[in-house]
């Protein structure tokens, strides 16, 4: 039997070790500052300060079995894996409608509970939508002015995904899903009227969405207007501000926040960047977001160096998922965009965008080793 962590060829190249320590770097201060965000709220539900720190341990161990099996499987194999990959996250996509298992937090329906454990679906559909629009588009590299054949297949797929995700009443993932994916279209050479087109298309049928839904509408005026409501739905957004205002230049000092202590809601989650802020002032959020350019930077460059369209493809999309990811994130906390619930890699709470992230980071450790300039894949 074919074993699928063996590569083909040893030609090879080391790794990055810059993109490798720089992820490293990120899972530290995440685990550090999700430590510091969440300790008050993990004694006051649970009873033990350290419940959000444990659960990021095995998270991190998790992350780390997915980082290597993904940074030494076959990228030929991974190819021939996209059809069943893909069936299987459509699966797991539906499964939060499911009564018994399927259920509901915060208003959207996108989690899946099984065994006291819960995960989100949608984490798993976007690594697999990145890897099937890779597959697909270096497949058809020679036909990419051909609007049925190459441009409508990846489009219905991309939609069917964002169509489910929104009907889960989860628009910011599934506008997310929506734009890594025009950026995975617009680098593989579709031609360009196609693509100013599908967003001519896309741009206002998402404004249409927004303005669908009461909470989205309360969403905006809050980020617009927050003294409207400084109870309600400004309040998360008055609170960010104030821990962004309190940490000044240097910041409190790690642990140290108050903001966190019942000010800030979700400060262990979509808002843990504020609770950084806070403690680690304008010169730690300076540092941090220097850190993700470097991790895009790097990123970038190992799927340019890769000498394949899958590769670059497959490159790309996993860094554009998590560097875009991270600037909205970052964007919603200094109040510059409205409140998406989308999570900052590496920091935020959730174990299913933890693992997915270091899954994606595993493939990118895979593409900087794999020498296929020299001919085909690993």
């Amino acid at each position: 039997m074919r074993n699928i962590f063996v590569a083909e060829r040893v030609d090879t190249r080391p790794p990055d070790p810059v993109f490798t320590g720089v992820m490293v770097l990120l899972a530290g201060l995440g685990a550090a500052f999700l430590f510091s965000a969440s300790y008050y709220y993990g004694e006051l539900k649970f009873g033990n300060s350290y419940h959000f720190l444990l659960k990021r341990g095995v998270f991190l161990l998790l992350g780390g079995v997915g980082f290597l099996a993904a940074a030494r499987v076959s990228l030929e194999v991974l190819r021939k894996m996209v059809a069943p990959f893909l069936l299987l996250s459509g699966f797991t996509l539906l499964l939060p409608f499911v009564p018994g298992i399927g259920g509901e937090l915060m208003g959207a329906r996108r989690w899946v509970f099984l065994f006291g454990n819960s995960f989100q679906p949608s984490e798993l559909a976007k690594l697999a939508l990145i890897v099937y629009l890779a597959h697909f588009f270096s497949k058809k590299k020679d036909r990419l002015d051909d609007l049925v054949n190459t441009v409508l297949p990846p489009l219905i797929i991309t939609a069917l995904f964002a169509l489910i995700i929104y009907s889960q009443n989860d628009f910011s993932t599934a506008f997310f899903l929506v734009a890594v994916s025009g950026a995975i279209f617009f680098v593989s050479g579709v031609k360009l009227s196609y693509f100013l087109f599908l967003m001519t298309a896309i741009i206002p049928l998402g404004a249409m969405l927004i303005f669908t839904k009461e909470h989205r509408v309360q969403r905006i005026i809050a980020f617009l207007q927050p003294e409207l409501d400084p109870v309600g739905t400004g309040y998360q957004v008055i609170a960010a501000r104030d821990a962004l205002e309190k940490g000044g230049f240097m910041g409190a000092g790690l642990g140290h926040g108050t903001e966190k202590i019942g000010g800030l809601p979700e400060a262990h989650s979509d808002f843990v960047f504020a609770v950084l802020a806070e403690e680690a002032g304008l010169l730690g959020v300076l540092a941090i977001i220097t850190v993700f350019v470097i991790f895009a930077v790097r990123g970038y460059g190992i799927a340019l160096k890769s000498g394949d369209s899958f590769s670059f493809l497959l490159g790309f999309g996993c860094v554009s998922a998590i560097f875009l990811q991270a600037l909205f994130n970052m964007a919603v906390v200094a109040g510059l965009v409205p409140a998406t619930g989308i999570p900052l890699p590496f920091f935020s709470s959730g174990g299913s965008s933890l693992i997915i992230t270091m899954i994606m980071c595993g493939l990118l450790h895979n593409i900087s080793r794999s020498d296929t300039r020299q001919g085909g894949l690993r």
